[in-house]
């Protein structure tokens, strides 16, 4: 089936299935994938509102409309209608979305329109408390076509290669000097281990050489294990949801366990999402290392608390 947007204008309806498979409003297809041959309801809305499906729809050949429930839409759904959206020559879109009521919104780019559906269906991530850590999110449309920052590269290839990965995003780190400050790491399905599968050389605040002997370990393997299971929430949360994350971290690292000390930094942040021919999505870190914002200390005691560091490396 062409999924380009034009050969649906003379089509009225048409829905992406909770597989991200099209469908035609009161097609055999569609009642298939409904699970009732007859039904005697308001099919089309039962769908979106408890299926998770999306509604298509084509209004005058000028506006298009895409109706969704965000708190059930699953990612295939969600990649299928931005994919769509990307093809399309109609440059007017109506969204509506269930929330507590029905809300609707004109937006007058099929780009805004994909960023606003992945704002709209990204679920909210809570990270365990951690006076040690910190994650302060930013806004990730900013980097869109900032060429200027190592991130903002990152995200524009990340956007331009639609979210899948291949070789040509190692000879992109390698050619714009991103690749020393850059992890992957990999996320299996119904997997609660993300997996180390690329460590930069410019992580020199972990131990000599778990850049090598890291990879293949789990992620909250790292010499901080308490840091390693903070951070491991946030790349399950990026595989799971396939949207990225931007954040500003401030983060007091124990780096040598034998001969224990505090590693003050704060850095910038961006995890990205990639698919790949397997089932296994990588994430993606690059990080900028903020400038005058890290220290070492002594820790006198394995627990010591963020605020207590601090106060010793003024």
């Amino acid at each position: 089936m062409d999924q380009r947007c034009e050969a649906y204008v003379k089509r009225l309806t048409m829905l992406a299935t909770a597989a991200g498979e099209w469908v035609l409003e009161d097609s055999p297809a569609f009642f298939a994938a409904l699970g009732d041959p007859e039904p005697d309801y308001d099919s089309v809305a039962f769908a979106v509102k408890n299926l998770g499906f999306i509604k298509f729809q084509i209004l005058d050949d000028s506006v298009v409309e895409i109706e969704l429930h965000p708190r059930i839409v699953e990612l295939p759904a969600l990649l299928a209608v931005q994919e769509q959206l990307l093809s399309c020559k109609i440059k007017l879109f109506r969204i509506r979305y269930l929330d507590t009521t029905w809300n609707s919104e004109i937006i007058p780019a099929s780009e805004i329109a994909a960023l606003r559906l992945s704002e709209l269906c990204t679920p909210m991530l809570a990270p365990p408390r951690n006076e040690r850590f910190l994650a302060e999110p930013k806004d990730f449309s900013k980097l869109i076509g900032d060429t200027e920052s190592p991130l903002g590269l990152m995200a524009h290839k990340w956007r331009m290669s639609f979210g899948s990965f291949d070789p040509t995003v190692i000879s992109f780190a390698i050619k714009h000097q991103l690749l020393s400050r850059m992890m992957i790491v990999a996320v299996k399905p119904r997997s609660a281990d993300p997996i180390f599968r690329f460590i930069g050389d410019g992580f020199n605040w972990l131990t000599s050489d778990f850049q090598f002997r890291g990879i293949g370990e789990r992620i909250e393997s790292q010499p901080d294990k308490e840091y390693g299971e903070w951070v491991a929430e946030f790349y399950k949360f990026v595989a799971e949801s396939g949207e990225p994350r931007y954040d500003i971290v401030r983060a007091s690292i124990q780096t040598k366990p034998e001969n224990p000390q505090l590693f003050l930094t704060r850095y910038e942040r961006l995890l990205l999402p990639w698919r790949t021919p397997s089932d296994e999505v990588f994430v993606t870190l690059s990080s900028k290392r903020l400038l005058n914002d890290d220290a070492e200390v002594t820790m006198p005691k394995p627990e010591v608390s963020l605020r207590s560091a601090s106060a010793k490396s003024s």
